[in-house]
């Protein structure tokens, strides 16, 4: 009965151990098979796996191409930039270090708690920046100390630089902070310190002043931190770009724009202090102030000028008033900042010369006068009467001389700018053959500048005024039309245009700003123009400046070696009722900046040999004899002067502006 009993326990026993023995052999067996699949099979895979958590690519940031002018002075231009890291595990206490910093550069208890957040939410080995955007000297300093500052490197990377900030923010555009919107397949994008071009020249050849990253290979270890460097691909830099622009010439231009007829005086200037005494505020920068006639503080002009090449379309100056600083952009603006200019009535951030819209005024009566020569129903000897207003129907309109301009044939009614004569013609004309010749001339159209926000203008015509409006066209708007106002919009690179194709002989001259990636297209085509009729239109303009009748007759150069042409323009911003003209209209500067007439000019230089067109616009500034000619005049003489064909024999040594 115990044998029985004990053979049993022996069985189970024995099945037991031998279904272990199965177990135990099957596990290895499965583990065996595991290594062997891992290792073996799988080995290259792993393999690779391995290598790419050791190894690392990493993109460098590429030089930024750089932007000149016409001479090779940089515009745009890339600096050292230097920073200050803090590598805690290096340092045995980092508030001792950052106290130490302190005494060198300038850090703020904001700045040293920063540091000590991050430093206390990531790894030890990896740096933070404690301060940036430090100077040459700041950094000898620095590395000086280097012995005493544990934990602490010094990095250096690119930044944008802008030398002529001001001058040349409105051609140059500015660089700042890639946005979600903006990223791409570009993996250079992805760069914490590249930047993008937001604006001007920077945004519309970004692909080309971009360039390549570079890549290398880092290796590191499994918490990420880094073993060693490896040589790698420096990537490509990117295209430098060269304007026509002469940014001497473009200085000059915005200076003595945002001049206008004030005074430029220093902050220290006892009538500034007299001013602020008498509860004035200052508007501009801190240490020159304009001062008006009455000695009041006034701020800088708002309009726009351009100076273009009437042969090959080369833009010399291509300037806008007020201005920014692009400097303030690569490293981020502050919503303080931002919201003052965003709020400026003046729009610093708006590039007049190509967005500005306004009516081009009576510097649009070349263009009708010519119209009419064409159509052949008007010649030089064609006269009218003008007594101060055009009657068509029961509606009268104004000349702007109250009591008329008597009998005036064509040149002395472009000098003059009298108004009653283009009423007349237009009457014979028509609206559509003022629009077609219009057009002919550049207006309504975007002119292909190398620069984004180029606006179009307006051509008013029937056929957009019932599509637009819903109204059939009137009679008395083609009269309007014809005085450059109504509905007509331009921008001041269409009016530069319009003169250099008038100056040139007729040939369709286009504006050009960039040098370095366009061609020449060799001799503009032909507008098949009668020369004989051109002739007559730029005697007018010969007299509206040299002649004692002529509207711009007080910004004639007396000096015979050189006289320029032009025709100015004052263009109504708000309408003259009945009742106000009767009792005699305010002056424009008695009303407010807003309601006043913006002032206008156009013309070219030199009167013998023509060479250079240009075109002024003053927001709001009154009269274009008072304000816009004297600016195109010191402008013009500071063109010459810099012409290299020194055309004018005796003139590029003279000093000082005429009077």
């Amino acid at each position: 009965m115990r044998s029985t009993g004990d053979q049993e326990r022996r069985r189970v026993g024995t099945r037991r151990a031998l279904l272990l023995a199965t177990g135990k052999l099957a596990l290895f067996t499965a583990i065996t098979g595991r290594l062997y699949y891992l290792q073996v099979i799988k080995a290259d895979e792993y393999r690779t796996w391995s290598d790419k958590n050791q190894f690392n690519i990493e993109l460098t940031t590429p030089a930024r191409g750089r932007i000149f002018d016409r001479n090779g002075i940089a515009l745009a231009e890339n600096r050292d930039q230097f920073r200050i890291h803090l590598v805690a595990e290096q340092t045995k206490d980092v508030g001792k270090t950052l106290s130490a910093l302190r005494k060198l550069v300038g850090i703020t208890d904001d700045d040293i708690a920063r540091v000590l957040s991050e430093v206390g939410r990531q790894h030890d080995f990896l740096p933070v920046t404690v301060v940036e955007n430090l100077s040459r000297a700041d950094i000898s300093r620095i590395a000086i100390n280097m012995p005493y500052l544990p934990g602490l490197q010094i990095a250096i990377s690119r930044a944008r630089q802008y030398p002529f900030g001001v001058h040349a923010a409105h051609l140059t555009g500015y660089v700042a902070a890639v946005s979600g919107s903006e990223l791409t397949s570009d993996p250079v994008l992805a760069l914490p310190d590249f930047r993008i071009g937001k604006n001007g020249i920077e945004k519309h050849f970004e692909r080309h002043i971009r360039g390549s990253a570079g890549r290398r290979r880092v290796e590191v270890n499994a918490l990420g931190r880094v073993i060693r460097k490896f040589p790698g691909d420096e990537g490509t830099a990117g295209r430098d770009i060269t304007l026509t622009i002469d940014i001497q010439l473009q200085k000059m231009a915005i200076e003595r724009l945002s001049k206008g007829r004030s005074e430029r005086v220093p902050l220290s200037d006892p009538r500034v202090q007299r001013a602020l005494d008498a509860g004035q505020t200052l508007s501009q920068d801190k240490t020159m102030v304009n001062l008006d006639s009455k000695g009041r503080v006034v701020p800088p002009e708002s309009g726009a000028t351009v100076v273009m090449d009437i042969h090959h379309g080369d833009i010399l100056i291509l300037a806008s008033t007020p201005s920014f600083d692009p400097n303030m952009f690569p490293d981020g603006l502050s919503p303080a900042d931002w919201e003052r200019l965003l709020s400026n009535p003046r729009s610093p951030m708006t590039n007049k010369a190509i967005s500005g819209l306004y009516s081009p005024g009576s510097t649009f009566k070349m263009l009708v006068c010519l119209a009419a020569l064409e159509a052949e129903i008007a010649h030089q000897g064609t006269h009218f009467t003008c007594n101060g207003h055009v009657k068509l129907g029961r509606a009268r309109f104004h000349c702007w001389k109250r009591y008329g301009h008597g009998n005036i044939g064509m040149i002395d009614a472009i000098a003059q700018s009298c108004d009653a004569y283009m009423y007349e013609l237009a009457k014979q004309l028509g609206i559509d053959r003022i629009a077609a010749f219009a057009k002919r001339f550049g207006f309504g159209e975007k002119l292909g500048i190398d620069l984004p926000g180029e606006r179009s203008g307006l051509v008013p015509t029937p056929e957009w005024k019932q599509v637009h409006r819903g109204v059939p066209w009137q009679p008395g708007e083609t009269l309007i039309t014809s005085i450059g106002q109504g509905f007509f919009l331009s921008t001041p690179l269409q009016m530069a245009m319009m003169t250099a194709r008038l100056a040139n002989g007729g040939r369709a001259v286009r504006p050009r700003l960039v040098r370095s990636l366009d061609v020449d297209h060799g001799e503009s085509p032909s507008l098949n123009l009668r020369s004989h009729n051109l002739g007559i239109i730029l005697d007018g303009m010969t007299h509206a400046v040299n002649s004692r009748r002529g509207t711009a007759y007080s910004s004639r150069l007396e000096d015979g070696l050189f006289r320029f042409a032009g025709k100015t323009g004052s263009v109504q911003v708000k309408r003259i009722t009945r009742a106000e003209r009767r009792a005699g209209i305010v002056k424009n500067e008695d009303r407010p900046w807003e309601d006043r007439d913006h002032a206008m000019f156009v013309g070219y230089a030199p009167i013998q040999s023509p060479r250079y067109a240009i075109a002024v616009v003053v927001e709001h500034g009154g009269g274009g004899s008072r304000m816009a000619a004297p600016i195109a005049r010191d402008i013009i003489i500071d063109t010459m002067r810099r012409d290299p064909s020194r055309t004018i024999s005796g003139f590029a040594g003279r000093s000082g502006a005429p009077s």
